[in-house]
């Protein structure tokens, strides 16, 4: 019975979020129906659709350059930012050496430093200069909640671990790290969002006819003022973050399902 009722609510959660976007959609496409409003202002959803047919090779290309430049941000940004939260983790005098220029990464905005990447990196280096700033947008949360699972490590297995006389290794590999899994994976989700909206905003501001992104397509469209395939491409950055959400999402339960209270209430 128990087992029933869990796929049911697994059901629910699917079927809710999917017959609440259709009711949406259904309204939407009522609305321009009976407004009679031009598609260059508010195309319905059935001409986005249509469009998203039409175009659908060059906005995939596009998808895939986007979706290529967000996973090597994102990655980097997980490699760097978990690799130097170790670092902080092992020795606070280069904690309060490093982490102010990590706080200034996270705080400078996008738009501001990116003509300046473009210039370092060149202009035949547009997708590298696109990884660096979408790296700079995700690094930030994956460290700070990483470091922040580190310090919170049980002080009591702490002692316990040197008590009997734990390598600092030993205590990084099975007492900390595994502390700070949790932390560390919702920096992740975080992370993995960012990385998208730091390439997609640096595509924008690396100017015209720079890149092949989803965001250089959104910009084109817009001048030939072409609203529907607008949309189609701002669908298919939605549905590459929600993807990213819910990979990132599937990735923690699975790692912490079988003994962290999060994910265990969850399975209840």
């Amino acid at each position: 019975m128990k087992r029933d009722d869990t796929l049911s609510a697994r059901l629910m959660r699917i079927l809710v979020p999917v017959a609440a976007g259709i009711l949406f959609l259904l309204l939407w496409e009522a609305f321009v129906t009976i407004r009679e409003i031009p598609r260059f202002v508010l195309p319905a959803p059935s001409v986005i659709f249509e469009s998203l047919v039409q175009n659908f090779g060059s906005l995939m290309g596009s998808l895939w350059v986007t979706l290529r430049v967000t996973i090597a941000a994102f990655l980097l940004a997980v490699v760097g930012g978990v690799g130097l939260a170790i670092l902080f983790s092992q020795s606070r005098h280069v904690e309060m050496a490093l982490f102010p220029y990590a706080i200034v990464l996270q705080v400078t905005p996008v738009v501001s430093i990116a003509p300046l990447i473009l210039i370092w990196v060149g202009y035949d280096n547009v997708e590298f200069a696109l990884l660096i700033l979408a790296w700079i947008v995700a690094f930030f949360p994956i460290l700070s909640n990483t470091t922040l699972g580190l310090r919170s490590a049980d002080h009591n297995l702490r002692d316990l671990f040197r008590l009997y006389g734990a390598s600092r290794w030993q205590v990084l590999t099975e007492l900390q790290l595994p502390s700070a899994l949790p932390y560390m994976l919702a920096g992740l989700k975080i992370s993995g969002g960012l990385a998208l909206i730091g390439a997609v905003v640096a595509e924008f501001v690396a100017g015209s006819g720079s890149g092949n992104g989803l965001a250089w397509r959104i910009v084109e469209a817009g001048n030939r003022l072409d609203i529907p395939r607008m949309f189609a491409a701002l669908f298919l950055l939605s549905a590459l973050g929600i993807a990213i959400f819910f990979g990132l999402s599937l990735l923690e339960n699975r790692l912490l399902r079988r003994w962290h209270e999060s994910a265990v209430r969850r399975e209840s």
